[in-house]
């Protein structure tokens, strides 16, 4: 049998380590389009950035671990087509690798700035595109982010911590409204305005050129830097092409297997029938790259394996940091409920649907995630008043 693992991210790295640690001795090939060995995001939108943390410190495993584990790592090189018939892998330089089982870990791309001069901007997805704009963002630079998500948010705080004047541009009228709802958006709005961020809601980008920003309703933003976070696209040509199932993400069963059997997918591009949530989810965070390349890896071998896990992320800006566990489906109307003190940034937040909560963020408290993530897994109704009280463990409302 031999695996080949098209992908060179977090959830590759993760899939062909879990193969080595399940005892699988046969050839295994991992395949990244970067020119570096796999390494972990979430520290090119905050510790890489903010120039605390070395580059070096991002990577998965050491130079000598793939040799070490007798793993191929074929860097630089892009999969331009799979032929399932053949089972075979085609690279842009018309080599072919054979496959017996293959995984599909092909991530996402940021979406460009579709404006004119929106090549302009910086986008922030690769090492490189974060020490570009490391080395472009110091004391005094005069930098505009476009779209207030998790990543505008985030480089707008490393941003302002190493002295840049910034700007965020966003169309709706608070950060992460979609996701978070008017009072805990208002928290993170809150927040960049005391580090002086200054925020346009409602706006939109007509064009960017050596100036600045311009807006649709003629407003100039002058900007030395321009970022553009509004979003990721996940890269699901291959799979289309190869005639997979795709909807909003590549189509996989509970154990990351695709419309072929002898495919799986795993990260930002697996849209996965979630058993504990009754509904295709597709989510594109570190921890689905983290806990998705090794139930991959495992069904590859033929385990009985489910991939249960409830979405998460977290984030750091200045001194908030977070953590978030659960899923609320897009179009839902969920109750809030708020155990602790918005103002003081020190609370729980729990979304609540159905009377059930279905997922929890906890801000500046701690050891908390396990006993929400064990409140959403229990599916009971709880009464509001008793997630609210402090008083009230969390470990309790499930028993």
């Amino acid at each position: 049998m031999t695996y080949v693992v098209v992908g060179g991210g977090l959830a590759g790295a993760k899939a062909v380590e879990t193969l080595r640690d399940e005892g699988f001795g046969g050839p295994v090939t991992l395949i990244g389009a970067e020119t570096v060995r796999p390494y972990e995001r979430p520290p090119l939108s905050k510790g890489v950035l903010l120039g605390n943390d070395e580059p070096e410190s991002v990577f998965v495993h050491t130079p000598e671990w793939y040799a070490e584990h007798d793993v191929t790592l074929r860097t630089g090189s892009t999969v331009t087509g799979v032929d399932r018939a053949a089972k075979t892998v085609r690279l842009s330089d018309g080599a072919t690798v054979a496959y017996d089982k293959l995984l599909l870990a092909t991530g996402s791309t940021p979406r460009p700035l579709p404006v004119p001069g929106g090549e302009r901007a910086l986008l922030l997805r690769t090492l490189s595109d974060s020490q570009r704009i490391s080395e472009a963002v110091t004391d005094g630079t005069q930098v505009v982010v476009i779209g207030a998500g998790w990543i505008g948010l985030e480089v707008a705080a490393a941003a302002r911590t190493r002295g840049a004047a910034v700007t965020v541009v966003e169309t709706a009228a608070l950060p992460l409204q979609a996701v978070l709802g008017d009072d805990i958006a208002n928290v993170f709005a809150n927040l960049h305005r005391e580090q002086d961020v200054t925020f346009h809601f409602g706006a939109e980008v007509a064009g960017v050129d050596e100036k600045g920003v311009r807006l649709a309703d003629g407003a100039l933003l002058p900007a030395d830097v321009v970022i553009a976070g509004i979003g990721v696209r996940p890269n699901v040509d291959l799979a289309s092409e190869a005639g997979l199932a795709v909807d909003n993400g590549v189509l996989v069963d509970r154990r990351l297997a695709t419309s072929d059997p002898d495919i799986f997918a795993a990260g930002d591009i697996a849209n996965v029938d979630h058993p504990l949530l009754g509904q295709r989810v597709r989510v594109e965070h570190w921890a689905t790259a983290l806990n998705t390349g090794p139930v991959a890896a495992k069904a590859m071998l033929g385990q009985d394996v489910s991939y249960d896990k409830l979405p998460y992320f977290f984030t750091d800006q200045y001194d908030l940091g977070m953590e978030y566990v659960g899923y609320v489906a897009r179009g839902a109307s969920p109750d809030l409920v708020v155990r602790g003190d918005l103002e003081s940034r020190e609370f729980i937040a729990f979304w609540l649907v159905d009377g059930r909560v279905a997922a929890g963020m906890n801000v500046n408290v701690w050891d908390v995630t396990d006993q929400i993530d064990a409140v959403i897994r229990s599916g009971a109704r709880i009464d509001p008043a008793r997630l609210a009280d402090p008083g009230v463990d969390l470990a309790s409302l499930t028993s």
